[in-house]
């Protein structure tokens, strides 16, 4: 288990280590691809410890997710960047590596309003700017194979899918990749930069009217619209949105509408992606506790149901702001 020896006293005395006095208070925070606690400091506010699952990254990789938040925070970006002690941002301890940043309270944004879609649309904007200076060279990039045909090429060769639905599961994501495929096309050429990469609700954080952005985890190199697409939702209301968001990133920023073909593309990846990512982590408990539903048949029904709409929606145009 990667975080099995990972018990209070050790936490306590990795960030210790680092010439901190911490006052015992250490409380688990919602997190489930690593660990992250709310410390209790002797000599100040409270500081997050966040210990990086094992084995996922290697450090220049998490180095870079340091440097590209801290160079967001230099350009003034409302962002949560990691704390430096003795000129370094991550930290090992037995095995385990770690990094300190300042505790951000906040509530997730209403992003059915049209000032804050606004704010947001100019916020990633300046963030985009930040991030198209220069190229990550350790991180990955977005895309059909990475997040497309290896989770599906996983999932079926680890037998997660129920007997009966694994012909169907594998022609309808072989279809469904040539729908991807399509609507890329279509799309045409467009420019990948720097991103947040999980830019959703869970990762934005609302305090004093100003939003934050938190959780540079899994940045990556992909197009612009990967970082715009969860926040304008999906349906009624949809088209609405992308023109509150876009109108705010335009401020700032010029966005390439032919990037709107890439929507539903970037939507079925990441629902292809998701279940493999929950699957590869099923050995750690706190994966059958977060999702106890997982491993039952009735949701591999539910993904193949969700991979049909997907599907149709692959094949209707692009959303158009209203």
């Amino acid at each position: 288990m990667p975080f099995a020896d990972l018990e209070p006293a050790f936490i306590l005395d990795a960030v210790e280590s680092l010439g901190l006095r911490c006052d015992g208070r250490v409380l688990a925070l919602n997190s489930y691809e690593n660990r992250v606690y709310r410390l209790g400091m002797e000599d100040g506010p409270p500081l997050v410890a966040k210990f990086y699952r094992p084995g996922r990254w290697h450090d220049e990789a998490i180095a870079e997710e340091h440097a590209f938040a801290l160079e967001l925070a230099a350009a003034e970006l409302p962002s949560v960047a990691p704390l430096a002690f003795a000129g370094s941002t991550l930290h090992h301890r037995d095995g385990h590596r770690f990094a300190l940043f300042p505790l951000h309270g906040g509530r997730a944004p209403e992003v059915g309003d049209r000032d804050t879609l606004r704010q947001l649309g100019r916020l990633l904007a300046r963030l985009h700017n930040v991030g198209e200076r220069a190229a990550f060279r350790h991180r990955g990039s977005i895309g059909p194979e990475s997040h497309g045909e290896r989770p599906v090429a996983w999932l079926l060769e680890h037998g997660w899918l129920p007997p009966e639905l694994e012909d169907n599961f594998a022609a309808l994501a072989d279809t469904l990749l040539d729908a991807i495929a399509a609507c890329i096309e279509r799309a045409g050429a467009v420019r990948t930069l720097r991103l947040h990469g999980d830019c959703h609700l869970g990762n934005i954080l609302w305090r004093g009217e100003q939003a934050h952005f938190v959780d540079l985890d899994d940045c990556l190199t992909g197009p612009a619209v990967q970082d715009l697409w969860m926040l304008a939702g999906q349906g009624e209301g949809a088209r609405r949105a992308w023109a509150w968001l876009l109108e705010g990133y335009g401020e700032f920023r010029e966005f390439n509408l032919a990037e709107l073909h890439l929507v539903e593309p970037l939507r079925s990846l990441r629902l292809l992606h998701h279940n493999a990512w929950i699957a590869r982590r099923w050995q750690d408990p706190a994966f059958p506790a977060a999702f106890p539903w997982f491993a039952g048949p009735r949701h591999w029904e539910e993904v193949l149901a969700r991979m049909q709409e997907q599907l149709a929606a692959l094949r209707e145009p692009p959303p158009v702001p209203a």
